[in-house]
């Protein structure tokens, strides 16, 4: 993976979704992200990472279960939630 700081500084808005293969909460969120990309465009980067292809960045990130939703604004975290956000959370946080 490339570096994670100039990932999340890349975009004004970031949101960094770490995941695994094998969660079944993770598969109940991907659609839900995609419909979110799909409302937001340009406006939001969606940035996917497997903890178990990325332990040290999970642990870097203090990451304790997944799905873990990270939101970086202009390079600086702003929200963080672990388990599924509902489509219609998710929007009024990235608004």
């Amino acid at each position: 993976m490339a570096n994670y700081s100039d990932i999340v500084q890349s975009h004004s808005k970031v949101l960094v979704d770490f995941t695994a293969s094998w969660c079944g909460p993770c598969k109940v969120l991907s659609p839900i992200l995609e419909e979110v990309k799909k409302e937001l465009g340009d406006d939001l980067k969606i940035v996917k990472v497997d903890v178990d292809k990325n332990p040290q960045l999970a642990q870097s990130q203090q990451i304790q279960g997944v799905p873990t939703l990270i939101l970086y604004e202009n390079g600086k975290q702003s929200w963080r939630q672990s388990g599924v956000v509902p489509k219609h959370e998710l929007l009024k946080i990235l608004r």
